[in-house]
């Protein structure tokens, strides 16, 4: 068995260390234009069949602009949740190294990203790259000064902490969290507005600047809860549902045609603010080198059916339904656009993969900090030639539910192992209550077919790359979800301390 420092091949750990193949990498220094633009843009809850080149379920114009514009990632993979997503795009690492992948961070959670980690904002930072904001859903600690934004790379930050906040009041647990940089912001409005003018606004400033800049706009739209704005639900009304029932109310029982509704309106104004995002990049003259990438943080949730297919499972599953998300990157100065790439591409590929873009001098490109980098740089597999990469296993990991009822799952370049039960790194092996399910990969990319009686010996090999998987997890790791203080009251406004 490999030691579990040593689950990915030696050569893809060493790809992090050597610059992304771009189509100028033969040009003197000189005549390269200055370092690209950065613009992250994600969706919170995106279901794959909820954006317009998958399905016509939504109306998408604007993603689906983007994605003609550039490379369609047609197998790019991210975790089966929120706040592990966040943390591998913004780490290069899988969350579990650090604690982060069993579960998200709820408001009463005393936990966060880890100051050691080092960060794309701060790895940019040292390329040059003065302005660095994030708007949006922060999601990966919010009880201690030590995980701010701003103490991770960030020199802006306008948004909320909490997931799930309500739109239109922008309260989480009884209190307002809406904030800029430090202090809260009085600004009222609908969250997804809100999110798209503060980024619109900012662009438009900092495209004025000498410096490059990276602006990462994580948008809660359209996780729950299910609240649109009243001029888009008109939009939707032949859909059904009641729009009373999800124009600014948290509602406790919504059927099916109600929560319907309301997403299809939230995601149609997610859309005309990634829409003005576009636009200001546009105007500022500055598009052909503004790498534009956008995603989803995960599959849709299960209370939405059909939001995923053709693809098995929903949010919180390690079935592809789950960790599968539409998404697409743009960058007309270098990669070949009008195009689709179907190797797969994980969340943890960016941070390496955008600073190859950035041009990191390799002689200076050895991580000090001695932390494992699990992501690769992808700048081959999007350049004109779209040279194919090594193959690699990914792994998925969800214990939000406690570690009886864990997910977890290897794919590699032939197979895919699903294992449904109690934490494998406590009985080293497959029992009677674990499920299993095996998969041809990627011939059976729908996961229909059980191949697991027909290839034991498969499984068996998978199982134990998964147990030495999950034994990367600390025991300083995020508890599961319904694991409370029972004394906790949420701060005013959701202030974070100073210290």
């Amino acid at each position: 068995m490999p030691r579990a420092e040593s689950l990915l091949p030696v050569v893809l750990a060493l790809s992090f260390l050597q610059p992304g193949r771009l189509l100028a990498d033969n040009l003197p220094a000189s005549t390269l234009p200055r370092r690209p633009n950065i613009v992250i843009l994600l969706a919170d809850d995106l279901g794959w069949a909820d954006v317009g080149y998958h399905s016509d379920r939504c109306e998408t114009p604007h993603i689906d602009r983007l994605c003609q514009e550039g490379i369609e990632l047609d197998r790019f993979y991210v975790a089966p949740m929120c706040s592990p997503t966040r943390a591998a795009l913004l780490t290069g690492r899988y969350p579990i190294r650090f604690g982060m992948a069993r579960a998200v961070i709820p408001p009463y959670r005393d936990f966060g990203i880890p100051p050691q980690e080092r960060t794309l904002p701060e790895e940019l930072a040292k390329l040059g790259y003065e302005h660095r904001a994030i708007f949006g859903k922060w999601h990966l600690g919010h009880r201690r000064a030590q995980w701010h934004p701003l103490n991770h790379g960030f020199t802006h930050f306008q948004g909320h902490y909490n997931g799930a906040i309500d739109y239109f009041t922008q309260e989480r647990e009884g209190q307002r969290d809406w904030h800029i940089n430090r202090e809260p912001d009085p600004q009222s409005g609908y969250s997804t507005d809100l999110i798209a003018d503060a980024a619109v606004k900012w662009i438009e400033e900092k495209s004025r600047s000498d410096s490059p800049y990276i602006c990462y706009v994580p948008f809660n739209a359209p996780h729950s809860p299910f609240q649109a704005k009243s001029a888009d639900l008109v939009r939707f009304q032949a859909l059904g549902g009641n729009p009373d029932k999800v124009d600014g109310k948290r509602q406790q029982k919504l059927t099916q045609a109600d929560r319907r509704l309301a997403v299809a309106a939230m995601i149609y104004r997610l859309d005309q603010g990634i829409g003005r995002i576009l636009r200001a990049v546009e105007d500022s003259g500055e598009a052909e080198n503004t790498i534009v990438w956008f995603f989803s943080d995960n599959g849709g949730v299960g209370a939405l059916p059909n939001n995923n297919l053709p693809l098995r499972g929903n949010k919180l599953d390690v079935f592809e339904g789950g960790i599968r998300v539409p998404a697409c990157v743009r960058w007309p100065a270098r990669w070949q656009s009008g195009t689709k790439v179907s190797q797969p591409i994980h969340c943890m590929d960016i941070l390496p993969t955008l600073l190859a873009a950035a041009r990191r001098n390799p002689e200076n490109s050895a991580d000090e900090s001695g932390l494992a980098m699990d992501g690769i740089d992808v700048s081959a597999m999007l350049s004109a030639a779209g040279e194919p990469m090594p193959g690699r296993d990914l792994y998925s990991y969800h214990g939000q539910q406690g570690p009886d009822k864990e997910k977890i799952a290897v794919t590699t370049p032939s197979w895919k192992l699903v294992v449904l039960g109690p934490d494998l790194s406590e009985a080293n092996r497959l029992t009677d209550a674990h499920q299993v399910a095996l998969f041809r990969f990627p011939g059976d990319l729908l996961e229909k077919q059980d191949l697991s009686r027909q290839h034991p010996v498969v499984v068996e090999e998978l199982t134990a790359k998964l147990i030495q998987f999950r034994k990367l997890q600390p025991a300083k790791a995020v508890l599961p979800y319904a694991t409370r203080n029972p004394s906790f009251e949420p701060p005013s406004n959701w202030r974070i301390p100073d210290k």
